[in-house]
């Protein structure tokens, strides 16, 4: 099961949209794209709208409280992702092509319907995914969008798209939420299908720009809970300033029957979620290191 991808001139990928198909996309109460008008315009139109950041591939949207930042926020889920995580309990966001096509203006309608409720709690707009970074020109027109109407900005992603991320946009990103997945490269790569390094590297980038970071790692036991992948993630994460929490997120089997659904294999079928003890171990080596763990 594989989108078709178009590299634009700066390298971002764009899909074919002929064929868009929505499903349950989180473990939260979604609400999918209802409410938000999916265009029907042509393909080439679509091609071109999406090349322009007009149109992005959505896979479901969710009005959520203290979980993808701080405060209530609206959190829209796009499709899409080059990563293949083990544990990906949404693995239905993996394609562009399980989308539908909204517009940006349509999304950022909807935001701005919520502003109040941002102003009063605190929250905003948080882009996760799948990837956000899969789709850079459609998530910086929205991220400006936000931004002009004075709402929070986030992005939940991998790190592994960072050098999509173009320094107009991560001006107007006020939070990232970066999943680190690993610390050791052989892990990260058996975790993910992915390399390491990019995440490191974006990592560090926003560190030196002042963004705030949230990082999050996933505790999967006989995967990535070995004490000395945990010591890479934490050394690593130590060293980044802008870091204001780290959430340790213990594995859960509530994505399985999704991969089945896609005639995909799972290979954790049989891994247990994580002890207390475990889950209590992880977060003391985070905190050993002065990190303010969740």
């Amino acid at each position: 099961m594989t989108s078709t991808l178009t590299a634009t001139a700066e390298g971002a990928p764009v899909v074919e949209l002929d064929r868009p198909l929505v499903g349950g996309s989180h473990h939260r109460s979604s609400a999918g794209t209802a409410g938000l008008d999916a265009s029907d315009a042509e393909r080439s139109e679509k091609l071109a709208a999406m090349r322009a950041g007009e149109l992005g591939s959505v896979h479901s949207w969710e009005l959520v409280t203290a979980v993808d930042g701080p405060g209530t926020r609206l959190t829209a889920f796009l499709a899409g992702c080059p990563l293949r995580c083990l544990y990906c309990h949404n693995p239905d966001t993996m394609e562009m092509r399980r989308g539908e096509p909204v517009s940006a203006d349509e999304l950022l309608r909807r935001v701005a319907r919520y502003r109040r409720i941002f102003e009063a709690t605190g929250g905003g707009l948080t882009l996760s995914g799948g990837e956000p970074l899969m789709q850079p020109a459609f998530v910086a027109r929205v991220l400006r969008g936000a931004k002009e109407l004075g709402v929070h900005t986030a992005i939940d992603t991998s790190g592994y798209l960072g050098a999509h991320c173009s320094d107009e946009m991560l001006a107007d990103i006020d939070l990232v939420l970066l999943d680190v997945k690993s610390g050791l490269p052989e892990t990260y790569r058996r975790t993910t299908g992915r390399d390491l390094q990019p995440t490191l590297d974006f990592g560090r980038r926003l560190a030196a720009s002042g963004t705030e970071i949230w990082v999050r790692f996933v505790l999967v036991p006989g995967l990535t809970d070995a004490p000395e992948n945990v010591d890479a993630v934490a050394d690593y994460v130590a060293t980044l300033p802008t870091v204001s929490r780290v959430e340790v997120l213990p594995f859960h089997q509530m994505g399985r029957d999704k991969w089945t659904t896609l005639g995909l294999r799972y290979e954790l079928e049989d891994t247990q979620p994580p002890t207390p003890e475990l889950v209590a171990r992880v977060r003391q080596q985070f905190r050993d290191r002065g990190l303010t763990v969740h």
